[in-house]
């Protein structure tokens, strides 16, 4: 959803999805007939309650997106006609109440269910992604898990002031599965006939909502493309809070403008790295750029010469180190590199006319709702001594119900179902290495690299920022020929931001080769092959 960071942090998608291949690529027969569209009887998944079932058609033309915060309203034209279908359900005693959206193509329904995941704290799609989806002849499927919107975490804390465990669990599993089978009965009903295939499709948490199908309902989707992926939710969330730490206990705030200073000393240094300088840092593990080079050179900003200072070097290393614990143990991961500092460590002017940090809201407000239980808690305060103190709650307290991160992924071996996957290698909100190392501990348990590879396939995209390749790359369509015609992806074509903004052409190398220049024109995605990254 590429508008959320950008109206949040001036950055890109917190959540996305592809939706080609359209419906002329047919699955399981030729195209559907126009439907009858009336609300299908549906037996209520184990567990829930179905507390009603509407059926409204929908008239094609231009769909109107609701603004909701902090999005304005969206306008996604020329969607066909489909039959929207709303399903109700609770668990019985917990008080909550779901709702799955599904929009079925009146006509040219491809055969296929495609899922669409949430962003931030929202569990679902708001009709943005619905509606891509149906234009590709999908019949689309998403829940609000019950919970609130993009930034509403008022959900977090019951009456009494503790954590609502029942919709917790919603949010991180329970109620996607549900929309799954609720969405393949609806499906059923309207057309008919079942879907021959079902794909789920999200970025971020939509990414993280994906491995927990695999993970914990491995035969409700055939397919899952799940890019730059919430995993080691309980992990992450805290450690995405570092950057605003180590500000304030080095009582150091650099301004954007210095932050990207860094950044693009680093990208330049580490571009020549694959062979070509072309703005790209193909494998970000060998770059080794020092930060402290930069102290003493000026820097430009809103017309004022800026000086870095050994104090700004000291920030950024500990941003790119990552957290650690007061003795030095290595915690999570950092921003990567060549990733915009400013999504995590930005800052603002206080009422004194001092600077200060101003947090990125998702960890934030997990710290303070879920950790602390104190919604209006100033994580301003925190020092490095209570950071690992909540890093490790964290990992106690929430591990099993969120942390989405069990490598055991036989069952969904065993059904048949495959797992694509991109990343980012300058995300700036979600690591890298926490999905590499993710896959390493698959690699471990399922034997191996080749095994894994039979059915989960990771694509790491250089320079490229959070959820940044919405609508760019040739994931979907790669899934469905892996998924329908037994075709692995060997690479996904790509196109990739450079450090300048411009635009190249690239072919994605599978986990874990990186993209190394053999010569030509560094334009065309030819002149570059797929080699062993380093240390593997």
């Amino acid at each position: 959803m590429k508008r959320l960071l950008t109206v949040l942090a001036a950055g890109v998608p917190l959540a996305a999805a592809i939706y080609a291949p359209s419906a002329s690529a047919a699955a399981g027969g030729p195209a559907a007939a126009a439907h009858s569209c009336t609300a299908p009887v549906l037996d209520a998944p184990a567990g829930t309650r179905v507390e009603g079932v509407t059926a409204v058609a929908r008239a094609a033309g231009t769909f109107e997106v609701p603004a909701v915060f902090p999005l304005p309203a969206a306008h996604v034209p020329d969607v066909p006609a489909f039959c929207d279908v709303t399903v109700t359900l609770t668990h019985p005693g917990q008080g909550d109440h779901a709702h799955v959206r599904v929009w079925l193509p009146q006509e040219n329904w491809n055969g296929r269910l495609q899922s669409v995941g949430g962003s931030a704290y929202a569990a679902g799609d708001y009709g943005s992604d619905l509606a891509g989806a149906v234009k590709g002849g999908y019949a689309a499927a998403t829940t609000d898990a019950g919970v609130g919107s993009y930034l509403d975490t008022s959900w977090a804390l019951d009456a009494g002031g503790k954590v609502d465990t029942g919709l917790l669990e919603n949010f991180a599993s329970r109620s996607e599965h549900e929309a799954a089978v609720l969405a393949k009965q609806v499906v059923a009903g309207v057309y008919g006939r079942a879907a021959s295939y079902a794909y789920f499709t999200g970025c971020s948490t939509g990414g993280r909502q994906g491995y927990a199908e695999a993970q914990k309902y491995p035969e409700d989707y055939d397919g899952i493309l799940a890019n730059a992926p919430a995993v080691n939710w309980d992990e992450f969330e805290v450690a995405t809070l570092w950057p605003q730490v180590v500000m304030n206990e080095q009582q150091t705030y650099p301004t954007g403008c210095e932050f990207k200073a860094f950044t693009d000393a680093a990208v330049q240094a580490c571009d020549p790295d694959d062979g070509a300088v072309d703005g790209l840092v193909s494998d970000p593990d060998r770059c080794g750029y020092d930060p402290r080079r930069l102290i003493g050179s000026t820097v430009e900003c809103d017309g004022r010469q800026l000086t870095i200072t050994a104090a700004d070097a000291e920030v950024v290393r500990r941003i790119w180190d990552g957290p650690r614990t007061p003795s030095g143990q290595k915690l999570w991961a950092g921003v990567p590199a060549g990733a915009d500092l400013s999504g995590l460590a930005g800052t603002t002017t206080g009422a004194d006319g001092r600077p200060v940090g101003t947090p990125f809201p998702v960890p934030a407000e997990w710290v303070s709702g879920w950790l602390k239980k104190q919604p209006a808690f100033d994580v301003s305060t925190i020092t490095y001594g209570q950071f690992t103190q909540l890093f490790k709650q964290s990992q106690n307290e929430y591990d099993k119900i969120i942390g989405t991160d069990d490598p055991d992924l036989s069952a969904f071996r065993k059904a048949g179902g495959k797992l694509l996957t991109y990343h980012g290698t300058a995300d700036q909100y979600i690591p890298t290495d926490g999905t590499v190392k993710y896959r390493q501990q698959v690699e471990r348990r399922m034997g191996g690299a080749k095994k894994t590879d039979d059915f989960y396939r990771l694509f790491l995209a250089p320079g490229t920022a959070h959820c940044g390749l919405n609508g760019q790359n040739s994931g979907l369509a790669a899934l469905t020929a892996w998924v329908e015609q037994g075709k692995a992806p060997k690479t996904l074509a790509a196109t990739l931001t450079t450090a300048s903004g411009g635009s190249v052409s690239r072919n994605l190398c599978a986990y874990p080769s990186v993209s190394r220049y053999r010569g030509g024109d560094i334009a065309d995605p030819a002149s570059f092959r797929c080699a062993p990254a380093s240390g593997h």
